[in-house]
């Protein structure tokens, strides 16, 4: 994940064009994301690393602020006992993001920006393996905030290439068998690299 968003910066450092976005403006980005859940998600059990190709829409209200959905492909993660690090699960997510964002004012083809907003993850197509074989696993959906920190880079009036990382509240509720459930905060740190188009 460093390297891919090492790599995205020294993009930015490249010489380019000095576009400013304007009121009514759209920019339409996609690439890959990954989605890195923090370390020892619960007691129980760990939610390891997912990637997908992500898609995200921005709509300037003016040419400071914007709103921004963030969707993407589906999001596959392997769910492993803390006791042994054996996989007993996967499940699949999809993280829809809806964020406010302010764009820094700045000269030049470098446009850094800050957002926050609310996330809502939605798990589906749990299966399980190993010592949870045959079991029904079953992961609530989440409600949380969202913030976030990116810069696009104009490489000229229409096209950008850019960087975002952010930090998601994602806590799910997980029953086995319906059994009393237990909580899992994922809590992860989401990254992209995009290349973007402007209208």
């Amino acid at each position: 994940m460093k390297k891919l968003l090492l790599a995205g910066l020294a993009l930015v450092s490249l010489s380019g064009t000095a576009i400013a976005q304007e009121a009514g403006d759209w920019l339409v980005r996609v690439g890959p994301y990954g989605v890195s859940p923090k370390s020892d998600n619960s007691d129980v059990a760990n939610v390891d690393d997912g990637y997908a190709l992500g898609f995200n829409f921005s709509y300037f209200m003016s040419e400071t602020w914007a709103l921004e959905l963030l969707a993407a492909t589906p999001f596959q993660h392997d769910i492993t006992l803390v006791a042994n690090g054996e996989k007993v699960a996967e499940v699949t997510h999809l993280p829809p993001t809806f964020s406010v964002q302010y764009h820094f004012p700045l000269q030049g083809s470098f446009k850094p920006y800050a957002g926050i907003g609310l996330n809502y993850t939605y798990f589906f197509d749990e299966s399980t393996t190993g010592a949870l074989e045959g079991t029904d696993l079953s992961l609530s959906s989440s409600f949380g905030l969202a913030a976030q920190l990116g810069a696009d880079f104009n490489v000229n009036d229409r096209w950008t290439i850019g960087v975002d990382l952010r930090w998601i509240d994602i806590n799910t509720d997980v029953s086995i068998d319906g059994a009393e459930p237990f909580e899992v905060e994922i809590d992860p740190f989401v990254w992209g690299i995009t290349a973007g188009y402007r209208f």
